[in-house]
């Protein structure tokens, strides 16, 4: 699942004489929610709901893995005509940029082992052992995937699966964050999924956007903040196993959502959540993802390396006890 990021304002609208009306618009997209809180005039909005649909229904027609008719369904079922949309070509691009940055631990071909393990768009396989394991996993690897110069994808093998959804959320986001600005919006926030997006600042407190990240203990029905922060101009999107799991009925084995690439586990690592800030949504949803299947001590090397991205990590010290690790950029923007 996708970890949730509360967002610590009022949802309402509001306005004084000289700044414009506090408007959030709500919906649904990508099988979750958004709230999208900008300021504006009030008779905007639904010009504006209509645009943010919109961005959403192109997204999904190119990359969602649900829908039977979008070009990654086709792509899947083996169709090796499909000329792709601009859209997807970003996506593709920026997965093989963030392939290789993580060390192969991001890696959108591990579709087919997430229908495996149940928590994919397919029936899971009743048993899954190292045989079929071995199997599977020569259909993984996204150097076995090409983007032609004609715009459709070459696949080494026909049965590879891509799987966008640790990517493509946060594109959809950094999508509709374009919208808003073409249609003059200069101050907004963005939750989708309990991804955010936040663009300029917060008129009526005259100060950044105020977001809070969600405690591992809180429940579906009683999220509770673990630290707030402050964003500017930047993104975050975060990834968990602590609710989202499937226990095998037959062997009592739990899986996770979360798939390693390079081996083709669905076990947690001792990231139990990863919480990323980047310039783009899609760019901090996929480290977040990236993070949960490496653990720790790899995370904070890569961390260490990459200068454009921050991390607040909870970790298991595997003795009922957890801890965390945040960076120094993440901590510059936390609140008192």
């Amino acid at each position: 699942m996708k970890y949730f990021i509360i967002l610590l304002i009022g949802c309402l609208v509001s306005c004084t004489s000289d700044i414009p009306s506090q408007i959030t618009i709500q919906g649904e997209a990508f099988g979750t929610t958004y709230a999208v809180t900008y300021f504006g005039e009030a008779n905007t909005s639904p010009q504006v709901k209509r645009g943010i649909d919109s961005v959403v229904q192109v997204v999904n027609r190119s990359m969602s893995t649900y829908i039977p008719d979008s070009d990654i369904s086709k792509i899947n079922r083996g169709d090796s005509t499909i000329v792709v949309d601009a859209m997807f070509k970003d996506v593709f691009t920026l997965s093989r940029k963030l392939h290789r940055l993580t060390n192969g631990y991001f890696d959108p071909t591990v579709g087919g082992l997430r229908n495996a393990y149940g928590f994919g768009d397919t029936k899971p396989l009743a048993i899954i052992d190292s045989v079929r394991l071995d199997s599977m996993m020569q259909y993984v690897g996204f150097d076995k995937v090409n983007l032609s110069p004609k715009g459709t994808i070459q696949k080494q093998y026909s049965e590879i699966y891509f799987d966008f959804n640790a990517i493509a959320k946060g594109y959809g986001i950094d999508r509709i964050a374009v919208f808003m600005q073409e249609q003059g919006l200069s101050d907004f926030l963005i939750e989708l999924g309990g991804e955010i997006r936040a663009q300029g600042k917060h008129q009526l407190k005259d100060k950044s956007w105020t977001v809070g990240v969600e405690s591992i203990y809180s429940s579906t029905e009683d999220r509770v903040a673990t630290v707030a922060l402050r964003l500017d101009d930047k993104s975050m999107a975060g990834s968990g196993n602590y609710r989202k799991n499937r226990i095998d009925a037959l062997t009592g084995k739990q899986y996770v959502h979360t798939i390693n690439p390079l081996t083709g586990s669905a076990e947690k690592s001792n990231v139990l959540s990863a919480n990323v800030i980047a310039s783009t949504c899609a760019e901090a949803d996929a480290w977040a993802t990236a993070f949960m299947a490496m653990g720790l001590e790899r995370s904070k090397v890569l961390l260490a390396a990459q200068k454009d991205i921050d991390a607040y990590l909870v970790f298991s010290n595997g003795e009922n006890s957890t801890g965390t690790y945040v960076t120094g950029g993440f901590k510059q923007l936390l609140t008192e």
